[in-house]
């Protein structure tokens, strides 16, 4: 091994991996479970000032819908995730769903009782229209020419599914991190619209820290120079934003997870059967970031990862509302928030000051703290804490 040569962006010392530009899902796949729906009324006007002349939404669906539609529920994803929520694997869906456990006959989203939802979010690389998806009037990916979202405009497209669906109201919007984001806006741009609330290891506005490890991360992206600007989905394999993507992963890896399940896992320790450390040999740690950033480049989109990210750094209930405590105040449901302790990405603070501030607005507030040693990620692990706390709340409703 030549220790004088670094690695590449992925971390190996090997030959560099012939890993897709992107790994969106595009129409010439197949389609697994995925729906999609069309929004009829187009040009779609963004927050931010853009406007999208076509809008697909890919969802997916379980359960059935009462005769009464009283029984629908939204689950919404976070940063990396799409609407396969539940489910299997297979061709077209790389992963199986990221909250199977909880989604099905008998578990907390009983779909023998409910008719679940979940929704590729407008600017998503899983079906619905975003930087990956094809300009019909030049045969292009759109790329660089995509506009800026915001989670106000992912929640804008959700409520045209909820009519396209037949939900005139949903027993419930639950979701975790960005996911929570859409959550709360759906409480407030449409308090109609919901019956109740459950919002899972987020916030209502973004933090200067959170905003900061956002930075880092699109710059991560940005400075790898096969990113070309946004517009690299003709490169062959090998040739796209790999690097960036990987180590964007990698870092958002290290703060979405705690310290010391880091050390109980890995320690100091190293696979590596050397007397004396080169610069570039791994410890097992370095091992487990470079596999998670080598398994997002297969699955997700660079362009999707800027976009997304930024969006939740423009999260912000109170902007141009009057601020937080009027923004909370036209959430008139009740609500069910969750904390991780161990959580450094979205420390309990936040929730602690969500939860308040909807009490000082005379909302009924169910206030679960989630023990688990694993973080922010916490809210993907923990499935029979989380699950148990939202069968709890949907009964009383």
């Amino acid at each position: 091994m030549n220790r004088a040569q670094p690695s590449d962006g992925l971390g190996r010392m090997s030959a560099r991996k012939a890993l897709p530009a992107s790994g969106a899902w595009t129409v010439d796949q197949p389609v697994h479970h995925r729906q999609f729906f069309s929004l009829k009324a187009v040009p779609f006007a963004l927050e931010e000032g853009g406007i999208l002349n076509e809008v697909v939404v890919s969802y997916e669906t379980w359960g059935d819908l009462d005769a009464d539609a009283g029984n629908a529920i939204l689950v919404c994803h976070a940063l990396t995730g799409d609407a396969h929520a539940a489910g299997d694997s297979g061709p077209g869906q790389p992963t199986a769903g990221w909250w199977d456990p909880l989604i099905g006959p008998g578990r907390a989203l009983d779909t023998d009782r409910f008719f679940v939802v979940c929704a590729n979010v407008l600017g998503g690389c899983g079906g619905s229209t975003g930087p990956s998806s094809t300009d019909p009037s030049t045969g292009r990916r759109l790329g660089s020419s995509f506009p800026v979202v915001s989670i106000r405009d992912m929640v804008r497209c959700q409520r045209r599914l909820a009519d396209e669906l037949g939900v005139p109201r949903w027993l419930s919007v639950i979701g975790g991190s960005m996911g929570g984001m859409q959550v709360l806006e759906w409480g407030v741009i449409y308090p109609e619209r919901v019956r109740s609330l459950v919002c899972i290891a987020s916030t209502t506005e973004a933090s200067a820290q959170q905003i900061a490890w956002s930075a880092v991360g699109r710059l991560a992206v940005a400075n790898d120079p096969r990113w070309r600007n946004g517009d690299y989905y003709d490169a062959p394999p090998g040739e796209g934003p790999q690097d960036g993507l990987a180590l964007a992963r990698q870092i958002a890896q290290i703060h979405y997870r705690a310290e010391p399940v880091f050390q109980a896992r890995f320690g100091r320790h190293s696979t590596n059967a050397v007397d004396h450390f080169g610069l570039w040999d791994p410890f097992d740690v370095e091992s487990y970031l470079i596999y998670h950033g080598e398994k997002l480049v297969r699955r997700f989109d660079a362009n999707t990862y800027l976009l997304l990210n930024r969006a939740m750094d423009l999260h912000d209930i109170g902007r141009g509302r009057g601020g937080t405590d009027a923004a909370l105040a036209r959430i008139v449901v009740p609500v069910c928030t969750m904390t991780i302790p161990t959580d450094s990405l979205y420390p309990p603070y936040q929730q602690e000051a969500l939860r308040d501030g909807l009490r000082r607005s005379g909302r009924t507030v169910d206030h679960v703290v989630v023990e688990s040693p694993h973080g922010h990620d916490g809210f993907l692990l923990e499935f029979d804490q989380v699950g148990s706390a939202i069968e709890r709340f949907l009964a009383r409703l």
